[in-house]
């Protein structure tokens, strides 16, 4: 696959803003306040809190597993949860009364709202958009004919193209003489 235009022949690998699969990499502290948040509210599962956060931050911040379970391990090595074992050996996690303290000096504000507020909405749009886009197209690679996949591959193919011909668009309130710049 040919490189972006203006890549310079390097790929981008970006996804949002440059961190990876599933938006900003956010700080271990807040995957704690983030922890401490959602079993104020109720127990939980560790897949559960991930799902949890992923919704609230509009699929801008998806925590990994290898940042809840270990932080889940520390707040019960620190005595602020505890665990129980379900049917089907799915771990519950629960706040302990110190969790719950811990929590309350968090000052009610959650992680979740400042990824939001650092968010552009029409970011959380072209991301929606993208989402949709992917699922009719597994959708087709499933279900379409023949036919259906090739003129699929026509539309994304112009598509993509016009995304590219939208990329080189100059913006009229920055649009300035370029000679203007080279002078000495």
């Amino acid at each position: 696959m040919p490189d972006a235009p203006g890549s310079r022949g390097r790929r981008e690998h970006s996804r949002g803003h440059g961190h990876g699969r599933g938006g900003g990499r956010q700080r271990r502290g807040n995957v704690r306040a983030a922890v401490l948040a959602l079993l104020a509210e109720r127990s939980m599962h560790g897949y559960e809190m991930i799902q949890e956060i992923s919704k609230r931050t509009n699929g801008v911040w998806r925590p990994s597993p290898g940042s809840v379970y270990p932080t889940l391990q520390l707040l019960a090595d620190e005595g602020m949860v505890t665990t129980s074992e379900e049917a089907g050996g799915k771990r519950l996690f629960s706040l302990t009364d110190e969790g719950r303290a811990e929590f309350d000096k968090l000052g009610g504000s959650t992680p979740w709202e400042q990824v939001n507020d650092d968010v552009d909405p029409i970011e959380l749009q072209l991301r929606t958009s993208m989402g949709q886009l992917f699922a009719a197209m597994q959708q087709m690679a499933h279900a379409g004919t023949s036919d259906q996949k090739a003129r699929a591959v026509e539309a994304l193919n112009g598509a993509r193209r016009q995304i590219y011909n939208i990329l080189g668009e100059i913006d009229a309130d920055t649009d300035t003489d370029i000679d203007s710049d080279t002078e000495d």
